[in-house]
Order: C-alpha cells, then sequence, then structure tokens
C-alpha cells in the first residue's frame, strides 16, 4: 500500500496524524506529511483510518 498526502488540499486539521500518527506526522506548519510512501502492512489499517477521517479527502491510498 501507498499513502500520498496532496498538500494542496490539505487544510491541517490534523486528523490523520492524530488518528495515525505511526503512519503520518505534521511538518512545521501543522501539514499533514506521510511518515512512509510504502506502508508496512502491520500499518496498513491506520494508514486507512486517518486518510478516511481526513475532511478534505487529501489522502490518497494505493492498495498493492
Amino acid at each position: 500500500m501507498k499513502v500520498h498526502i496532496n498538500r494542496e488540499l490539505c487544510q491541517g486539521h490534523g486528523r490523520c496524524y492524530a488518528l495515525a500518527p505511526e503512519v503520518y506526522d505534521c511538518d512545521d506548519d501543522g501539514y499533514g506529511i506521510e511518515r512512509f510512501t510504502d506502508v508496512p502492512k502491520q500499518l496498513e489499517d491506520n494508514a486507512r483510518r486517518g486518510a478516511n477521517n481526513c475532511p478534505e479527502d487529501a489522502i490518497t491510498i494505493e492498495e498493492s
């Protein structure tokens, strides 16, 4: 699985990294960033949880 945060859509709500800090982090301005491009298998559910809770739909997931 791959995750990507569209920086143009992200509004910095922080839900992704609040709900899945193992997968997502924030930059110095509070906008979401990916910790991984390729998410480890054991963190895939966390990646989905963070993406599904993004109010801007800024996170895309590519299932492998």
